[in-house]
């Protein structure tokens, strides 16, 4: 459960964080698909087990990160697609942003965090419960003075 809401947070952050950026720079309309990516990608890299902890570890490596990455933009750019087209989005007004009515999906700050808490919580639940090394049996010892076969 812990590991849901920190999932959840981190990518919440990062999406409105990114969100808001894309807001700032005045991407709107057509170019709100790649933002929406480049956030997946980003949750991507950082929950779960982040990039720079499998580049540390000599047990690990760096493609689960790339991996992550890549599915975190297919993601971000199909709820974008999923929630503009298919749903339709609706309308909402949220007044010390603009005065017009946009669709949710046009509020880059909140689809971001919406976007980023998702990707995020399913990243770091998928790490929880992925193969844990620490859990698994060491290979068992020779008793002494036994050595195993091909030792000798």
């Amino acid at each position: 459960m812990v590991k849901l809401l920190l999932g959840l947070l981190k990518g919440a952050i990062l999406g409105g964080a990114l969100g808001y950026g894309a807001f700032a720079a005045g991407l709107d309309g057509g170019l709100l698909w790649p933002v929406y990516g480049v956030v997946g990608l980003v949750v991507g890299l950082i929950a779960g087990t982040p990039l720079w902890k499998l580049i540390t570890d000599k047990n690990a490596t760096t493609w689960v990160s790339v991996l992550k990455a890549l599915f975190g933009f297919g993601v971000g750019c199909g709820l974008y697609a999923l929630v503009g087209q298919v749903w339709g989005g609706f309308d909402l007004e949220l007044s010390f942003l603009d005065s017009k009515p946009r669709l949710f999906q046009h509020w880059q700050p909140a689809f971001g965090a919406a976007v980023g808490g998702f990707l995020g919580a399913f990243f770091e639940i998928d790490d929880a419960i992925g193969g844990d090394d620490k859990a698994a049996k060491p290979a068992a010892k020779p008793a002494a003075g036994k050595l195993p076969p091909g030792k000798r």
